[in-house]
């Protein structure tokens, strides 16, 4: 959460930062702000509340000049969206500005012994203790003012720092909240995520927890918190700027769901050779799998549903127990996990707090961790035994949708990895499997052709059901219903049975993330024990009824909702006839597919339904309220 960008080089920063900060704004929007090094060796600020544009405009008719500069985009923790609460933070002099991503746990006490020694806050920030600390311990080198302060603070950071005193020098630090360094030969480049890089360099290298970074023009060097030198490696990344542009796509939601055929099929690409699975960067051996007895998966959001579909593929192709829990559940509640356990961590940034806590109580507790994550060198992948990357590209949209089917397409191939292994799955059933597992992309984009083909009957669909949605709402509220003794019901349900209930789940979770639309995943099964109550003629009820071994148990449930007065849209296998005897408000389609992939094309549509009725509803689909990209705070 939040985003921080820095500059030090040869060419005016303004631009430049602005630029970044764009490219981050995904991982906060409450509002922005740009501290320059002016030429003059002053510092002069601009910061606003809201997005990045209110900031933009405001440096139009205010220009700062200068080619040393550090920027944040904000999520807010510590104080409401506010000019006063947004970064950068001064000192009570001017002369130091600081940013900062994280959470300073002991900032009140830090705050009470700074005001007791007369110094004056201007905002409700954490952050701002940070400053006035470096500004305490300030005698002329800032990067031993900066480490002076890091002793004193408690929680999680990533910080740059400015000096007036200190032309063309920033001083960058991090504890469990990602930066990266980008350099060419006359410039530095800093930031809180890869793509905001790209435009100017692919060669970066990954600050790592207690580093202390010194940035100056073209050249950049790390100590610890001690002052001893430290040496990290240079990455090139093969990401390409164009994956994180928009590509001619309104959205760079819609454009993540186009690219979902591609990206799985480089996957499998990769992944399979002569019918067999490889994982080339694992570092986990074979005999070390072999000693496992249970699989944990652990999870936030988005990647805890793929890791709960993965569940059931585990089970079924590598007869191991699963288990999964979200990830800061399973850090408080003492897990019982050993070093016959793999504990799984699933996360696209691989920088999500609690993902990577729960990743450090595995291994404290002696369990073999295996991350499955998209961005290289993630503070969960370095930290982990083994890693798995998805290479899903740039992920820049808040709502996750191809992280989601490169993850579970990856965990679905590490089964097949683990069924040969423990030869739990026979040659001949893994080689069907794979064919059909390789046709995949195929079928994910029919589904995306029929929507370009039926675009119109779509958003058709979706408008009529924004007009029924609001007509009923705007009933249960008139007038002459005030009295009403029942409160209006704007649930939306979503239901599915066995491998395909937690694509339920995920499909509820796009429509609140960016249609604010209330809705609840549920296994069918369980309808009759709480759930039914809501239906009426109002509740929509989306269920997924693809071939399985429980359509006959979704018909009856369909069955007992159309009864009731619920209007259905079924999401169904193609031919399937039996459905449309049930009056579904419309019915989406996809291919044919066994049963244990069915997840991966049932969850396309959902992705759609979800964008287009945010689109109808004129909301803000790429940056939800409230939400951000990477949950780097707990």
């Amino acid at each position: 959460m939040c985003g921080i960008f820095g500059y030090s080089g040869n060419k005016q920063a303004q631009g430049l930062v602005i630029q970044g900060l764009k490219h981050l704004e995904y991982r906060g929007y409450d509002s922005s702000g740009i501290a320059m090094q002016t030429h003059s060796h002053k510092i002069l600020i601009e910061k606003t509340h809201g997005k990045i544009k209110n900031l933009e405009a405001t440096l139009k008719n205010n220009p700062l000049s200068g080619t040393t500069a550090i920027g944040h985009t904000r999520w807010a923790t510590h104080g409401i969206p506010t000019p006063e609460n947004a970064h950068p933070h001064l000192n009570e002099s001017d002369e130091l500005a600081v940013v900062h991503n994280g959470i300073i746990e002991n900032y009140f006490e830090l705050k009470q012994a700074l005001q007791k020694q007369g110094v004056r806050f201007r905002s409700e920030t954490d952050t701002e203790v940070i400053v006035h600390l470096v500004a305490k311990y300030y005698k002329g080198n800032l990067e031993e003012a900066v480490r002076r302060t890091l002793k004193d603070l408690k929680g999680t950071y990533a910080i740059a720092v400015i000096s007036s005193s200190e032309p063309g020098k920033i001083v960058a630090a991090k504890m469990d909240s990602p930066l990266v360094i980008g350099s060419t030969k006359k410039e530095s480049y800093l930031a809180s995520d890869i793509s905001a890089l790209l435009e100017h360099t692919n060669h970066v290298t990954f600050i790592e927890n207690g580093d202390v970074v010194t940035m100056n023009q073209g050249s950049f060097s790390i100590t610890d918190i001690a002052g001893k030198k430290i040496s990290r490696p240079v990455m090139k990344i093969d990401w390409d700027i164009t994956q994180a542009k928009k590509g001619g796509y309104q959205h760079f939601m819609l454009k993540e769901i186009f690219e979902q055929p591609g990206i799985l099929t480089a996957i499998l690409k990769e992944r399979i050779r002569g019918g067999a699975i490889y994982f080339d960067e694992l570092k986990i051996t074979a005999a070390q799998f072999k000693k496992i007895k249970r699989i944990f998966i652990i999870a936030c959001g988005t990647a805890y549903h793929a890791g709960l579909t993965a569940k059931y593929i585990l089970e079924d192709l590598a007869g191991i127990p699963v288990s999964i829990d979200t990830s800061s559940e399973f850090r408080y509640r003492d897990p019982k996990v050993d070093k016959s356990t793999l504990v799984i961590v699933v996360s696209q940034s691989g920088e999500t707090a609690d993902t990577l806590a729960g990743l450090r109580e595995a291994k404290a507790k002696g369990a073999m961790t295996l991350a499955i994550c998209n961005v290289l060198a993630s503070s969960i992948a370095r930290e982990a035994k083994g890693v798995i990357y998805t290479h899903a590209g740039p992920e820049i949209a808040v709502a996750s949708t191809k992280a989601f089917t490169a993850q579970l397409t990856v965990l679905s191939l590490f089964a097949f990895y683990l069924g040969a292994l423990f030869k739990t799955i026979s040659p001949k059933k893994e080689k069907a499997l794979l064919k059909e597992l390789l046709l995949t992309p195929h079928r994910i984009q029919k589904i995306l052709d029929g929507y370009k083909k039926e675009e119109a009957t779509w958003k058709k669909n979706v408008h009529n059901f924004n007009i029924h949605y609001h007509t009923q709402l705007e009933k249960y509220f008139s007038a002459k219903n005030h009295e009403r003794k029942r409160s209006p019901n704007g649930l939306f349900l979503y239901l599915g049975r066995n491998i395909n209930y937690p694509i339920a789940l995920e499909g509820a979770l796009k429509l609140k993330e960016i249609a604010y639309i209330p809705a609840e995943g549920y296994p069918a099964g369980e309808m009759k024990h709480g759930p039914i109550a809501l239906i009426d003629e109002n509740p929509w009820v989306i269920c997924l009824v693809p071939e399985s071994k429980t359509y006959d148990k979704m018909i009856s449930n369909i069955q007992e909702i159309r009864a009731r007065g619920g209007r259905i849209i079924p999401i169904v296998t193609e031919g399937d006839k039996k459905i449309e005897r049930l009056n579904p408000v419309f019915t989406i389609e996809v291919p044919k597919t066994p049963e244990i992939f069915s997840p991966l094309l049932t969850v396309i549509p959902l992705q759609l339904f979800a964008y287009l009725v945010a689109l109808e509803f004129g909301e803000d689909i790429d940056q939800p309220r409230n939400l951000a990209k990477s949950v780097t705070v707990e």
